[in-house]
């Protein structure tokens, strides 16, 4: 109870320098200080924070747990489902950005979309795992906009046209 305590009191100066910096006054910096309440991990009786991840037309479901760094997909080894060193530095990001490398197993399943949007929406999903399995992260994965979902998609092609906007060749004669 007293560990809670002090982490309230911890949180509560957080928020009083943030308002403080942001130019809010007392009365209403109280009244946020009161609203703000810490988020508390979301975890299953396994000890797994469960998340998904969008991106294009892709869909990840992400589960992620203390470990030694384990990334498995669709029940293959990262390196060996995405080959590409891109796609597998696009998984590292989140674990790099939170400060957690090889802390955390991960183990994805992924449908929909190529492997660019499938690395995507497997990197958005970690990120939302973890930020459920340590609050405390939060704040960093946010920052770097990994918890955003990317909201680009495919244009669809419209009738009349060739594509999405090209037109068919003009001849003037």
């Amino acid at each position: 109870m007293a560990d809670e305590i002090k982490s309230l009191d911890g949180l509560k100066e957080a928020v009083a320098a943030e308002t403080t910096a942001l130019g809010v006054d007392g009365d209403e910096q109280e009244m946020l200080t009161e609203t703000a309440a810490p988020r508390e991990p979301v975890r299953d009786e396994l000890g797994r924070s469960y998340a998904t991840g969008k991106r294009k037309d892709a869909i990840a479901r992400v589960w992620v747990k203390p470990g030694n760094g384990t990334v498995t997909v669709n029940g293959k080894p990262m390196n060996e489902y995405f080959a590409r060193p891109v796609l597998q530095m696009l998984l590292a990001q989140p674990f790099s950005i939170a400060g957690v490398e090889g802390e955390f197993d991960v183990m994805a399943t992924v449908k929909g979309g190529g492997l660019s949007g499938q690395a995507g929406a497997v990197r958005h999903g970690v990120s939302k795992a973890l930020s459920l399995y340590e609050p405390s992260l939060r704040p960093a994965l946010k920052a770097a906009g990994f918890l955003t979902r990317d909201s680009r998609v495919v244009e669809r092609k419209k009738y009349g046209k060739r594509k999405a906007r090209r037109s068919f060749q003009f001849s003037k004669r």
